[in-house]
């Protein structure tokens, strides 16, 4: 009896926990395609033709043509370009996001961190937008609109855990362009939501955002623009990292990179054991669907994902569970079932 309970506890140990040995990269799904071997935060241009992204963290920005697969340097005649994302606006033109310059990682990445714009027309150099701002950003797929937020890291005067959504409309005229009707639409006084703005949806009408909470895990929000209204869509799951990422174009499904195979994976919640999953914007949280699984492989994760303007394809990139968050070794693209 002692011997078959033993035997029992062993497959179940073998069962929860089991991380595969070797890379997810030799056994990729079929439709699921390695673009580059080096680079991390893509993003789509509007027409879909293009991905543009970040060869590194503090580094520069390129741009590789899915059609040819050319791939060129957007940012390599700026010396010590030590940008962190770069984003397409509607027209075609970018925004970038990083320090002027490198000091060390903390202080590059939160307090200097600015919005930078720069025209789609060769050449062209980065221009400051005057504007610092925390992590990442949200950009309309349809206005020259964007959105971001902004802490005390970057905003001495704020209140020790304070974060605020702030919104802005793009400006563009003669290889320029300036930051107009800019206001806060969402405050969050406490530390246990510091907030990072992700994207518009319903016509602009709305925004998703991530509330980072202590312990280092994360929620999926979303806030109505009109009534101030906020909704948290994985509500059932505040012991779990979930942070949202790409959005579908109807609106209704985002992704979000989570955690949650940890439950059967084991390991910690938290941004290092993360993969990509898909979730149904109702609310309800049940409609939560796994889309990699880079973590089932030690020591692997995937992340960032982004979704094209017409909801064909996901990109997204290869990480490792031991590194920072945003940090890629190359991008994976694959269609849309």
């Amino acid at each position: 009896m002692m011997m078959r309970w033993l035997c029992l506890l062993a497959m179940a140990v073998a069962a929860f926990g089991a991380r595969k040995a070797g890379s997810p990269l030799d056994a990729l799904p079929k439709g699921h395609e390695v673009i580059t071997r080096f680079g991390e935060r893509a993003d789509f241009s509007p027409d879909n033709q293009r991905i543009a992204f970040m060869a590194k963290s503090f580094g520069d920005a390129f741009v590789i043509d899915l059609k040819t697969r050319v791939i060129r340097c957007l940012t390599c005649g700026v010396p010590g370009a030590a940008f962190l994302r770069i984003m397409h606006l509607s027209d075609g033109n970018y925004i970038l996001i990083g320090p002027e310059r490198f000091s060390d990682i903390r202080t590059s990445r939160s307090r200097d961190n600015e919005l930078w714009f720069m025209s789609k027309e060769p050449g062209s150099k980065p221009v400051k937008l005057g504007r610092k701002m925390s992590e990442g950003a949200a950009i309309s797929k349809k206005r020259l609109r964007m959105a971001w937020s902004e802490t005390e890291s970057q905003f001495p005067e704020l209140p020790r855990g304070y974060s605020r959504l702030v919104v802005g409309d793009v400006e563009v005229g003669g290889g320029t362009a300036r930051l107009v009707n800019v206001k806060t639409v969402y405050e969050s006084k406490s530390p246990s939501c510091r907030i990072e703005a992700q994207d518009f949806y319903d016509d602009d009408t709305k925004m998703t955002f991530t509330c980072y909470r202590p312990k280092g895990l994360g929620g999926v929000m979303g806030i109505d623009l009109k009534t101030g209204a906020v909704t948290d869509f994985l509500s059932q799951a505040a012991e779990i990292y979930n942070e949202v990422e790409g959005i579908f174009p109807d609106g209704k499904y985002t992704l979000v990179e989570s955690s949650k195979q940890v439950e059967t994976l084991g390991g910690v919640h938290g941004s290092r054991e993360i993969d990509v999953w898909k979730l149904r914007m109702d609310g309800t949280g049940k409609d939560f669907v796994r889309v990699t699984h880079f973590n089932d492989y030690e020591g692997w994760k995937a992340s960032n994902p982004v979704v094209s303007t017409d909801g064909k394809w996901i990109a997204y990139q290869i990480a490792r569970a031991a590194d920072e968050a945003g940090v890629g070794y190359g991008i994976v693209v694959m269609g849309v079932k």
